[in-house]
């Protein structure tokens, strides 16, 4: 599998942290986005922003975290889920 393009991982970050509501799903991105990204390409992108904690991927769906706090990341992070 080839690395996603820094234009692409811009992309989908742009999808979910303008999305209408506060979770969104894999789905609703693709729909969003303005061209269309292969579903293990979209996977890997997510698991790079999970991994840099820009984002909380939960059984509901996928939540951007706009805070820069570490500590804040880490409680989402590690936290359960209600």
């Amino acid at each position: 599998m080839h690395s996603p393009t820094l234009k692409t991982i811009r992309m989908v970050e742009n999808v979910i942290r303008n999305a209408d509501n506060s979770i969104i799903t894999i789905p609703q991105i693709k729909r969003a986005l303005p061209k269309q990204v292969n579903h293990a390409t979209l996977k890997h992108i997510l698991e790079y922003l999970e991994e840099s904690g820009k984002i909380s991927l939960t059984m509901k769906g996928i939540t951007w975290l706009p805070n820069d706090n570490s500590n804040l990341r880490r409680i989402v992070h590690e936290g359960r889920e209600m």
